[in-house]
């Protein structure tokens, strides 16, 4: 693993900092709890059983083929935009203070983590448009850690539950992405630096709107944004907040695909939907709307 992400990784068991074993390769703590790197190239830092196995590996494949066909592009240009101003400031932060840096110093080599991170596309991007930053995935599914781990030559990927407490250093993240995943308020404050920057993407109401009726999907809670301020807990400010559309003209297959990636995949019959999807005129016109809101800690 890059020594620069290894550094800021911890023991989710007692928080002492994390090194490599010469003879297995696994990481270990001081105290000796070991935990071994999946060939696929993910580090399993769960304690216990996860509360839950995270998305399949259907759901999985299915993400990884539309996102590769560009569909999401625009969620990936507005995350490496908001990415590289925010290791800007901190970078800015930094020269100004009288402070020492502290261990390790983040700014030195910015780290980006993902909590939830899926097959790792938004944080490969990030670390595309950040040339020296570092990057880690979590994620408490192993198919998708399994695509994650390749996301990107700066990036390593850990099966972590995001609602415990993550297996980082206190302020040893410069950018903490949160794309359509839980939040975990308190710990993110914790791992990020003061100067770091929170960026949550969230649908907005129209998303995928043209499927909804016509297909039975989910809506968007129109309180969401409500719902995203309070599981932030009062640790984080919002300082901007910006809408990203695109208009997709898609096949009947690739809106299978787009319904089978995410939590419709959860709750839509499949025959029903196949019965649906038939009835669709192609292309078949759909909206992508999300925000991406920028937080920094309190």
């Amino acid at each position: 693993m890059d020594p620069r992400i290894l550094d800021r990784l911890r023991c989710p068991v007692c928080g002492d900092p994390l090194a490599q074993a010469t003879d297995t390769g696994a990481l270990r703590c001081p105290r000796r709890h070991s935990f071994d790197i999946a060939r696929q190239g993910y580090v399993n830092l769960l304690t216990g059983r996860a509360p839950h196995v995270g998305d399949t590996a259907e759901m999985v494949a299915a993400r990884a083929d539309f996102q590769t066909a560009g569909h999401y592009d625009v969620i990936s240009a507005a995350l490496a935009t908001a990415a590289t101003e925010a290791v800007a400031r901190l970078r800015a932060s930094a020269a100004t203070s009288t402070l020492e840096p502290p261990e390790p110093d983040v700014g030195a080599y910015p780290l980006v983590v993902d909590a939830g991170a899926g097959t790792g596309r938004y944080l490969g991007a990030v670390l595309a448009a950040v040339p020296d930053a570092v990057g880690l995935a979590l994620d408490v599914s192993k198919p998708a850690l399994r695509r994650a781990a390749r996301a990107h030559p700066r990036a390593a990927a850990a099966l972590a539950d995001t609602w415990q407490r993550l297996p980082l250093a206190d302020a040893s993240t410069a950018v903490l992405l949160n794309v359509f995943a839980p939040r975990n308020g308190p710990e993110f404050h914790r791992v990020l630096d003061p100067a770091g920057t929170l960026l949550v993407v969230t649908p907005d109401t129209d998303h995928l709107g043209e499927l909804v009726d016509a297909l039975g999907l989910l809506r968007v809670d129109p309180d969401k944004a409500d719902r995203v301020t309070g599981s932030l807990g009062g640790h984080f400010t919002a300082v901007s907040s910006a809408a990203h559309r695109a208009e997709l003209a898609l096949t009947r297959p690739e809106v299978a695909t787009l319904v089978g990636m995410g939590p419709n995949a959860w709750h839509t019959d499949p025959e029903a939907l196949t019965a649906r999807l038939a009835a669709l005129p192609e292309p078949v016109r759909v909206t992508v709307a999300v925000r991406v809101d920028a937080y920094r800690p309190r």
